[in-house]
């Protein structure tokens, strides 16, 4: 596929990032704001709320990271506005104006002193307006250096390292000569495999960061006592599919960056890229916090590659889910975007089946709808570091 003349249609926001959904979000600081949210989302059609367990007690890191996460989701250009929910002010402020940094509109309320009934009521009206608004809003053609794409893999299997994963990177080595900003991570699962990125990092000072994240998380694995990550590395659906060794996951996994893309940089979890590029993030290998942590770090749509079968999906950044596994694709096909089993039947071409997601891409982020999305996942599973206070 020739990329040279490629847009897409896209919603242009007040900080410049392009979204290619137009999402209005109910956003709870806490799990005691949840059923607010919730209700308003009932009220108020067109809107979405992100219920999640968190937001109390929490402190140092954890509590920075908590923050980055929520301010970073109500920023992502996919939302045209927010609401935020808290059970107190001052909290609520605080991310309400985070996202304000971006230009984007965003109202808070507080429930002490109110309660939920009169939240409720100040709340829907808000978001009322804001559904009406944001559906007036239209798109606009934009070039592919306004794409931020992000990847991750899940439930691997042999069908993964050798054909859906490599058709994940042929996408990122078309899109990195376009100035798209990309990312990848899943730490622990390149495990084995860290040398390989280390030698793609595009400076040393790049593959200094790279290391000390990496190197972080085996001191969390040496502090807790545990020799290895045999526990959960792989997995028992990575074991049924036919992998029998991190490493031999972490080959597979780092076919999702390409042959010729280069790693730019190095990000936190939830941090925002600087510049175009490919980026690593430090992030759990558990499907639904990664997907949540690239989304909060403005990335609009994800690359999916999956062997056993995953149902993940995001209620803010649309998923594409493809398959090389043929079994996959017949017992799981209503979540599959993409079959690309043809690579292992020798019907496809590796290029041919880049091709096909890159054509699923442009059409996903034009408008069309995932099968994650028509089905209605809508995992939203915020990162953890510390037991709270």
């Amino acid at each position: 596929m020739n990329l040279k003349k490629a847009s897409f249609r896209g919603y242009r926001r007040e900080n410049g990032r392009v979204g290619v959904r137009n999402h209005v979000v109910i956003l709870p600081l806490d799990d005691l704001s949840n059923a607010a949210s919730l209700a308003v989302e009932n009220n108020i059609k067109g809107s979405l709320a992100l219920p999640h367990p968190y937001g109390r007690l929490q402190f140092g890191a954890d509590l920075e990271l908590f923050f980055r996460t929520l301010i970073g989701t109500g920023s992502n250009p996919n939302v045209a506005a927010v609401v935020v929910i808290g059970i107190e002010e001052e909290w609520t402020r605080r991310v309400v104006e985070g996202i304000a940094a971006t230009g984007k509109p965003v109202t808070g309320f507080g429930i002490e002193q109110h309660g939920d009934h009169d939240t409720i009521m100040r709340a829907s009206k808000a978001a009322k307006q804001y559904v009406q608004w944001a559906t007036d809003l239209r798109r606009e053609e934009c070039p592919i250096k306004d794409l931020w794409v992000s990847t991750k893999c899940g439930e691997s299997d042999t069908t993964s390292g050798l054909a859906s994963n490599p058709t994940a990177g042929n996408v990122f080595d078309k899109l990195y000569p376009h100035k798209a900003t990309l990312v990848f991570g899943e730490t622990t699962e390149i495990t084995g495999g860290e040398q390989l990125v280390a030698a793609r990092c595009r400076t040393p000072a790049v593959r200094s960061q790279f290391m000390a994240m990496f190197n972080r998380y085996q001191e969390v694995i040496d502090r807790h006592k545990t020799s290895d990550l045999m526990d959960s590395q792989p997995t028992k659906g990575n074991i049924l599919g036919g992998l029998t060794t991190i490493e031999e996951k972490a080959l597979g996994n780092i076919q999702k960056i390409g042959k010729k893309c280069v790693v730019d940089g190095v990000l936190d979890k939830a941090e925002t890229p600087t510049g175009p590029g490919l980026w690593f993030m430090d992030s759990s290998s558990a499907a639904a916090e990664m997907v949540t942590l690239v989304a909060a770090a403005g990335f609009v749509v994800h690359l999916f590659p999956t062997g056993q079968g995953n149902v993940i999906g995001n209620p803010i950044v649309p998923v594409i889910k493809l398959s090389a596994n043929p079994r996959t694709v017949r017992t799981m096909s209503e979540h599959i975007d993409v079959d690309v089993s043809g690579i292992l039947k020798r019907e496809l071409t590796l290029d041919q089946a880049g091709d096909a997601l890159l054509e699923t891409l442009f059409r996903t982020v034009n408008g069309r709808l995932t099968s994650a999305e028509v089905l209605g996942h809508r995992e939203f599973v915020l990162t953890r570091l510390y037991e709270s206070a």
